[in-house]
């Protein structure tokens, strides 16, 4: 098994204290503070080990980040039971660190059923075969990185990144709000459904608030810029593998308020729809850090 399939598995194995408790280790990917993907995988997985029905799957979760996280030590989740019903199962986890909640998501879980299907249509990019990781695209401009990023940046990853557009926090260069990427875990995860929801909520963090920046030319690396996820909301709609190609097709429709807004898709290889993402973020620019502090975000390029 590859080392980062490893290392995104342990995010997701959580380690059980009590009844309806767990906690979580954490994966530093270089913004300084937990990375909110994380703790949104993290959760779920928590919600989950909470059902004894076999057959539940979760079909949404909406989330609020409330405080950065603290990479130094881990996340304490509590999970309240709201709603065992014959279909459908309701779950609310809070995540702690400090003695403080600095993570909300509510979890809804559904019984397999057959109904009315439709969906649009995939966008026509070019198969992740023919596209470079992010991280190679990183590696090779290495030398542009700063000295306290470069590691970091330029690390293994839990999951692979191919974008379509390729571009890093390195380019300056206003865009459309559109981006797509490829994305799948580097090896084999377990055949338990969880894990590749889990895999695929932590990616769902990735990318959007990027988005939202790039009809300003500007990143969620630049020392002006501060950005924050606020809340996010994720729906799963089929079965999937998140250790096969799932295409992320991300937009940013609107910013206003010191606030950006975005949202995505996710593609399989054959162009079903197997989930969708929605979140808003917090977009201050004209700020005063350090360049040795790492911007207040939980994304990466």
């Amino acid at each position: 098994m590859a080392k980062s399939t490893e290392s995104l598995i342990s995010i997701l194995d959580l380690e059980p204290l009590e009844l309806n408790i767990y906690r979580g280790q954490n994966h530093d990917i270089g913004s300084g503070r937990i990375f909110g993907g994380q703790v949104l995988a993290q959760a779920l997985v928590a919600a989950r080990r909470t059902i004894d029905e076999v057959d539940r799957t979760a079909h949404s979760l909406h989330a609020y980040f409330i405080l950065e996280g603290d990479l130094d030590d881990p996340v304490v989740y509590f999970v309240d039971r709201l709603r065992d019903g014959r279909s459908f199962t309701t779950r609310r986890v809070t995540a702690i660190q400090h003695g403080r909640a600095i993570f909300t998501l509510s979890a809804s879980f559904h019984r397999a059923e057959e109904g009315l299907a439709h969906q649009t249509g995939m966008p026509d990019v070019p198969p992740p075969e023919e596209l470079r990781s992010e991280v190679d695209l990183l590696r090779e401009r290495a030398d542009l990185i700063p000295d306290h990023l470069r590691a970091i940046l330029t690390q293994a990853r839990p999951l692979q990144f191919r974008p379509v557009e390729p571009f890093t926090f390195l380019d300056r260069a206003p865009r459309p709000p559109h981006r797509c990427i490829w994305i799948r875990s580097p090896g084999a995860l377990p055949n338990n459904p969880v894990y590749h929801q889990g895999a695929l909520a932590y990616a769902s963090d990735y990318g959007l608030l990027s988005t939202a920046l790039q009809p300003h030319g500007r990143t969620v690396r630049d020392t002006d810029v501060m950005a924050a996820s606020l809340d996010h909301s994720l729906w799963f709609h089929r079965p999937f593998r998140a250790d096969e190609w799932l295409l992320y097709s991300l937009d940013s429709p609107v910013a206003h308020g010191a606030r950006g807004f975005a949202a995505g898709t996710f593609f399989t290889r054959d162009g079903q729809i197997v989930a969708s993402a929605a979140q808003e973020g917090l977009l201050r620019t004209g700020i005063r850090r350090s360049r040795k502090r790492p911007p207040a975000t939980p994304n990466i390029p």
